[in-house]
Order: C-alpha cells, then structure tokens, then sequence
C-alpha cells in the first residue's frame, strides 16, 4: 500500500518538481539548439527559477550559440528582477503601453530614489510623469580594422558599425524623450552615447567611435547626439533627446563593451522608436 502511495506521490508532482529546476544558460542554448520556438522559451524563464550569466561574456556565449535576441532580453530581464513588474514591457509583447499613477501618490520612495526607480538600469518617463524600465537589446560591433581589447586598453581605434535585429525598436515614445540612468558604482554617465539608429530592411545600423567604451568629444561620429545630463540624485541622471531630434530610432549605448574574438564586440542598447 505504501509502495502504491509513493508511486502515485512521483506520478503526480515528479512532473511538478522537474518544472521548477533551475534554469542556467546552458539550458536555454540547449532549448534554443532543440528548435524549440521564441515563445515558447520565453515562457519556459518566466515560469520558471533562474540563475542567468548576463554579463558581457555571458551574452557574447549565448550569441554564439545562436540564441535570438528576444530570448536574450528575456534572460537580462528576468535577472534583473523586472519580469515580475506590471511598469516593465515584456520582450516582444509590442508597443510601449504607459501605465498612470495614481494621483497624489509620493514621488519618491523609501530609497529616496523617484518611485519606479529601485535598480541600476534605464528608465524612461512615461506621458503621466511615472518612470518605467526599459530592456535593453543586444548590438554588434564590427570594424574592418584592428579592434584593441578594451578590457586591457580601455579603447578602440576607429569607427565601429554597431547591427541590432529588428528595423524598429518595440518601445514607442513621443519627443522629447526623457531617459533616467541609474548608474553602477564605477561606471560614470558621460560613458553613455546617445546614437541615432539608421534602420534597413531587418535591422538598425549606427557608428560609434568607441562602442561605448569611451565617450568623448574628440571621438563623436555622424550618429552620435550631444546630450548634458542632468543629475537626480547621486548615481542618477537624466538624459533628453530634444524635439529637434525628429522621428526616428534612436539608442542610449551603455559602456562596458568587450571583444570576443578581435573580430566581434558585443553590448547593451536601449532604444525607442519616436514617430513624431
């Protein structure tokens, strides 16, 4: 009898207990290599624990191993905790929809921070004034020339033509747009490069003088937009894309790109498509 309740016991939750292994980069390389859909992967990490290597070497694997951007946001965002927030637009569920405030709430929170902002990341003022986090995409850098390792020079020589997928970005915004960066400790806001995206039949193409490593006056190229952040709070500021900008894709790089074989570098964008 007691044998016959164990094995009912297995039958019923066995299937229960495999659902909730912790998932890792590997297993999503090895869903991705099995043909299994966008959809459906994406689905898999937000039902599921993670533990996800989003760092930049992280990334640069998963790249290789063909893992589609979609599914990769899907991993920057579930370790970032937002999968879970109502203000946070999903990877590939569309538009950007704003989310009001209720009137007469506070502006800030207990961390002394506008609420909204609880995290280092990219946030973007929505058309009720609340903030909202953006997911930011994966770009690839290419140069016909010799790229130096950033990690041990801390620059590149030349211009990089930077290739996200997609001719326009899933988040939608209206001029002027108003970004707030939370930065890490040791990462400083004049790093960040405000670029005009040139989009194509598939993708969205742009210059940088650095891939955002570095960011200075002496390397602006054709795409890149002068920005003066404002300062929030400590670690916080805010960036502007002005109403002179115009419609069109445009893309807030942030620093910390890092090459993989000479050939490649990889990093963080976080765009919006502006129509007006």
């Amino acid at each position: 009898m007691r044998k016959a309740f164990l094995a009912l016991f297995f039958v019923i939750l066995g299937p229960m207990v495999v659902a909730q292994q912790t998932l890792n980069n590997d297993a999503i390389i090895q869903l991705s290599q099995a043909g299994l859909s966008d959809d459906l992967i994406i689905t898999t990490v937000n039902a599921s624990p993670g533990a996800y290597d989003t760092s930049t070497a992280g990334l640069i694997a998963l790249k290789k191993a063909k893992v589609s951007d979609k599914v990769v946001s899907a991993l920057v965002m579930k370790g970032s905790g937002a999968a879970g927030s109502a203000a946070a637009p999903l990877a590939g569920t569309g538009n950007f929809n704003a989310t009001a405030t209720t009137a007469g709430a506070p502006t800030t929170g207990p961390n002394g921070l506008p609420i909204g902002i609880d995290d280092v990341g990219v946030y973007l003022k929505d058309k009720t004034g609340a903030w909202v986090s953006v997911l930011p995409e994966i770009v690839n850098f290419m140069s016909k020339g010799k790229l130096k390792n950033i990690a041990s020079v801390g620059i590149v020589k030349g211009n990089l033509n930077g290739h996200l997928e997609g001719s326009r970005s899933r988040l939608n915004a209206t001029l002027p747009v108003v970004f707030a960066v939370y930065l890490p400790e040791t990462i400083e806001i004049t790093q960040y490069e405000l670029v005009r995206l040139h989009p194509t039949a598939d993708a969205r193409e742009f210059l940088s003088a650095a891939g955002g490593a570095l960011h200075t006056k002496a390397g602006a190229t054709r795409d890149e937009i002068d920005f003066a952040p404002e300062k929030l709070a400590p670690r916080l500021y805010q960036v502007t894309l002005p109403e002179s900008a115009g419609h069109g894709e445009y893309g807030l790089l942030a620093p910390g790109t890092s090459s993989s074989s000479n050939k490649e570098m990889t990093a963080k964008i976080y765009t919006v498509s502006v129509a007006n």
